[in-house]
């Protein structure tokens, strides 16, 4: 950095990161980011989500963050939906390319993508 106006433009790309990240939504999107998640991709995956979410223009209604371990390391990485008065969905062997179609389907239209769940993977 060597002046204000470089500090002012980093400021200003991280701010919708940061915003999304504390936001109030009503819908939380959270990724698993223990040592197992973050081995397996979940950092690429969480850039992803946040990035998508922004993009859809729904972070006014959809806050993304990350936890600590899930406990389904074989299931890594993991991306759990809370919604309030339905049941928490979650997704799991995620990829950047599934938190996207995650994003559009599920976090903006509502549509659950069953394929990528934990039950489907389960069968």
């Amino acid at each position: 950095m060597k002046t204000l106006a470089e500090l002012q433009a980093i400021r200003e790309k991280m701010k919708d990161s940061v915003i999304m990240r504390s936001g109030s939504g009503n819908v939380r999107a959270v990724v698993g980011m223990a040592t197992c998640g973050i081995a397996a991709g979940a950092r690429p995956v969480l850039s992803a989500l946040v990035e998508e979410v922004n993009t859809l223009g729904i972070s006014d209604k959809v806050t993304v963050t990350q936890t600590g371990c899930i406990g389904i390391c074989r299931y890594e990485p993991v991306v759990e939906v809370f919604e309030a008065d339905k049941e928490k969905v979650t997704y799991v062997k995620m990829t950047p390319e599934k938190a996207r179609r995650v994003a559009e389907e599920h976090l903006k239209n509502g549509k659950v993508v069953e394929e990528y769940t934990i039950g489907a993977v389960e069968k």
